[in-house]
């Protein structure tokens, strides 16, 4: 991993933690994996840090989702490591921490980029932003907990909509869904996260902690009531990408064409 792909900066209590591949609209590869998952790690073991902020860098996007031009040279987006597969995708999605986490949304948050969000225990994002599952589109599905948690924080049917369509959910229309805590113009993005981390940070650190474990679910590092899910997303996700669509979606995306579904 490059020491610049993933940028962690300390500021007091709060680790602020960047992706930082905007030439590639800071899609996630094996080294955002480590990075993200790193950088997690680093923050629940350090009593120090009482909140993270993840961001994307530049202003177009938070984060793309799979580097899905990786993905059709056939590079693998997960680490070798084990230890670190078991994060789940952008080390992040199956990897509760007890500190609070907040997504400061700086552009769009498709595919994966959404499910980081939506991992996230608050989400502030700048005006023009935008969230969506668009895998559908490239013969892929929502397998990094999208798929199950978008309906769980906004209303069910919408959701399916979204989800089944791949279209874009607006920012202003995801804060009236209720899955933006905050919505806030560009410029006031990072500091208006970075203050409500200090707010959170401000109150007594094991209480937050014990309220969001309590609040999610989360014991020996998992949520249980997720496991289910994720039983499920393997399932689907071993026979869907030995389909022909799997394999289709991601080359005419690289090739810049449309695809030409099979259905098998």
């Amino acid at each position: 991993m490059t020491d610049t792909t993933i940028l962690t900066e300390r500021r007091g209590h709060i680790l602020i933690v960047t992706i930082n591949r905007p030439d590639a609209r800071n899609a996630v590869n094996a080294a955002v994996h480590i990075g993200i998952g790193t950088a997690l790690e680093t923050a629940e073991s350090d009593p120090e840090i009482r909140a993270v902020v993840i961001t994307g860098a530049g202003d177009k996007s938070f984060c793309a989702g799979a580097d899905l031009v990786a993905l059709s040279r056939g590079e693998s987006l997960y680490p070798d490591d084990p230890a670190q597969q078991a994060w789940g995708f952008a080390g992040m999605v199956s990897h509760p921490i007890s500190k609070p986490i907040i997504a400061a949304v700086n552009g769009f948050a498709f595919g994966g980029g959404c499910e980081i969000a939506l991992m996230s225990d608050i989400i502030i994002a700048a005006d023009h932003a935008q969230f969506g599952l668009p895998e559908v589109k490239v013969g892929l599905f929502a397998a990094a907990g999208g798929a199950f948690r978008l309906a769980q924080q906004i209303p069910r049917k919408l959701a399916m909509e979204y989800m089944l369509t791949g279209d874009p959910i607006p920012a202003a229309r995801a804060a009236e869904f209720g899955l933006v805590n905050h919505l806030v113009p560009l410029a006031d993005l990072l500091p208006t996260a970075i203050a409500l981390a200090e707010k959170i940070a401000a109150n007594a650190p094991l209480s937050v902690q014990a309220s969001k474990r309590v609040a999610l679910g989360i014991h020996d590092g998992r949520i249980a009531a997720d496991a289910p899910y994720w039983e499920a997303n393997t399932l689907e996700r071993t026979a869907l990408m030995r389909s022909e669509d799997a394999r289709e979606g991601p080359r005419a995306f690289a090739e810049k064409r449309k695809p030409e579904w099979k259905a098998r």
